[in-house]
């Protein structure tokens, strides 16, 4: 019998993947809003004593990374009240947790790669609020796959990828930021890695039993680094490729030409956001393959992958039933 997975985040863009995939692993059951409100610890309570599962998979977050500066309460309340509840709960029944925080717990200060030993220093309300999550799960004792990852992107949702390519079919040219460094990483190589390493730990018997033998933070973000320029780059070289009546693609330029000619370099001077961003935020992923014996492409072929056009068959937001509850 395959053990319950309480997966929540089913919308987003990890959550969408995850949704698809998790059943290979588990009997998944992802209530939405209207059954689970994480700004409401009661209605999170609830929902775990119901459902009483063995595996809570978090891949609910409040992401929004400039809006949070002015919704702190609201992005406190999702990224580290709700965890700290599902922490609590889950230890209440012998549950354990995987869960989902970013490289913008760090002030971007180093130069090397970020290891999870690393001391945090978060400089935006986002980040110290994913931060405080970490913390809660970590805190609270219950065994923990506490996965950090950067610069997520997905065909659907709203994210880097789909924004450049909105403004592509609007602009000759383009101002993208130059001097910020990370990795770039699919939300579909997130959740592929995340099922793989939990059909691994399956194997070797039940979640709570496999996870406490690995537990902690591990990083998992794509290979290599780049800027947001490069990425902007990168992204029109693979749009010039692709069909333009591929499903996703014709959706995300909502069937528009690309007029861009030129993207021109800036400094995050001349882009001032409301939330302050690390200027260098690559992460080493040598503790998840050294434990699971797993890497991530690296970020330009993930970008290669995305704009395959025969993946367009299936969308990611489009998950089987198979397996699926809620």
């Amino acid at each position: 019998m395959k053990p319950v997975i309480l997966l929540t985040g089913k919308t987003g863009q990890v959550g969408s993947e995850l949704l698809r995939l998790l059943p290979s692993v588990g009997e998944v059951v992802a209530p939405g809003r209207q059954e689970l409100d994480l700004l409401d610890t009661d209605s999170i309570r609830r929902v775990v004593r119901e459902i009483r599962p063995e595996l809570i998979v978090n891949a609910a977050a409040y992401t929004a990374v400039d809006a949070a500066e002015s919704h702190e309460a609201e992005a406190y309340a999702i990224n580290a009240t709700a965890p700290a509840v599902f922490a609590e709960e889950a230890k209440k029944i012998g549950a354990v947790i995987v869960h989902y925080s970013t490289d913008y717990v760090f002030d971007g200060q180093k130069r090397t790669p970020y290891e999870e030993t690393d001391a945090t220093a978060a400089i935006s309300v986002y980040g110290k609020t994913k931060l405080a999550g970490e913390q809660a799960i970590v805190g609270s004792g219950v065994p923990h796959l506490l996965f950090r990852t950067a610069w997520v992107y997905a065909r659907q949702g709203r994210n880097f990828l789909r924004t450049v390519l909105r403004l592509a079919t609007e602009k000759e040219e383009l101002r993208i930021v130059r001097d910020q460094v990370g990795a770039p990483t699919s939300s579909r190589e997130i959740a592929v890695a995340t099922v793989k390493i939990l059909a691994q730990l399956a194997s070797r018997g039940s979640y709570p039993s496999a996870i406490s033998e690995v537990n902690g933070i591990y990083h998992l973000t794509a290979g290599g680094e780049t800027t947001w320029y490069d990425f902007a780059c990168a992204i029109l070289e693979e749009a010039a490729c692709i069909p333009p009546e591929d499903a996703w693609f014709a959706e995300a330029t909502q069937r528009r030409h690309i007029l861009a000619k030129r993207i021109i370099p800036i400094t995050t001077d001349q882009y001032p956001t409301p939330a302050s961003r690390p200027s260098w935020s690559v992460l080493s992923n040598s503790r998840l393959e050294k434990t699971f014996g797993y890497r991530l492409p690296d970020w330009r072929t993930q970008l290669h992958e995305l704009f395959r056009p025969e993946d367009s068959a299936q969308s990611p937001a489009t998950p089987p039933d198979r397996g699926v509850r809620g």
